[in-house]
């Protein structure tokens, strides 16, 4: 097996063990030199794991002393990793890898897939001491319906890092914060795990987005090729921590016009996330 065998795999296998298959099952550390330009409406998952048109609301801070709250809220977080494995594992299989940059670009992507599967593993550990099991609420595909439209490698970054990962920064953060604040210091230390991840991966994409963008700004560059209907106003939470996004190496000015950027976002725009 090789690491597009292992990226079908994680879209395709329908069960958790296969979501979760750790890269060092491969016997060769390389791709496929064989690009596909492969459409997959979505992702396999086994039925209890596979999409649902339910909404639930998301539960107020007020009520994280509640275990199922608490584990709606986890279940959520989960969805985001799976969905999060998913989408960057189509990236492997579905964009070129020609040159020597987008060639170290994939080995990073596969180092990023194996924080998210921590992630997952440890949502879903937390879950079960709580009673509850990844599936026992329904998971959306709102991530998944934007990855399945991108065209190239730049703007699953833009989508990707500096949006959906950028907005992490802040929620991990912020319910690392209220986790703590109803005594419960197991999920925020996961909470925390996951905030210093994503610096790591908003800095992937901030990097390799600069060597690309030629003669433009970063911020300006970012907004060309995010694709519509995202805008930058889904690359915050609730509250904006400017020094995550600095220790991710965004540039000063990029951080500044993606703070006072305002938008018809309304999760940016509540109290309550």
């Amino acid at each position: 097996m090789n690491l597009t065998d292992w990226a079908n795999e994680l879209v395709k296998g329908e069960c958790l063990k296969s979501k979760l298959l750790c890269v060092s099952e491969c016997s060769e550390s390389r791709f496929s030199k064989k690009q596909t330009r492969l459409q997959i409406d979505l992702p396999g998952r086994e039925r209890r794991l596979k999409f649902s048109e339910k909404k639930l609301k998301f539960p107020k801070k007020n009520s994280f002393h509640l275990n199922e709250k608490k584990a709606l809220a986890l279940h959520s977080f989960a969805n985001h990793e799976l969905l999060a494995i998913e989408m960057m594992a189509l990236a492997l299989i579905k964009f070129p890898h020609q040159t020597t940059e987008e060639k170290e670009l994939k080995m990073a992507i596969v180092s990023t897939i194996e924080d998210e599967q921590k992630h997952l593993k440890l949502y879903i550990h937390r879950l079960n001491e709580l009673g509850f099991e990844l599936g026992d609420f329904p998971l959306n595909d709102y991530f998944w319906r934007r990855m399945n439209g991108l065209e190239t490698i730049q703007e699953f970054l833009a989508s990707m890092s500096l949006t959906f990962e950028s907005a992490n920064l802040d929620f991990s953060l912020y319910y690392s914060k209220i986790f703590l604040e109803h005594g419960d210091n197991k999920t925020a230390n996961i909470m925390d795990v996951v905030f210093r991840d994503e610096i790591k991966h908003v800095a992937l994409g901030a990097h390799y987005l600069n060597l690309w963008k030629r003669e433009r700004s970063l911020w300006d560059y970012y907004q060309e090729i995010l694709p519509f209907p995202l805008t930058p106003a889904r690359a915050k939470g609730t509250f904006f921590d400017r020094g995550s996004r600095e220790k991710a190496g965004l540039p000063q000015d990029f951080v500044n016009k993606l703070e006072n950027y305002i938008g018809d976002f309304q999760i940016t725009n509540r109290r309550q996330w």
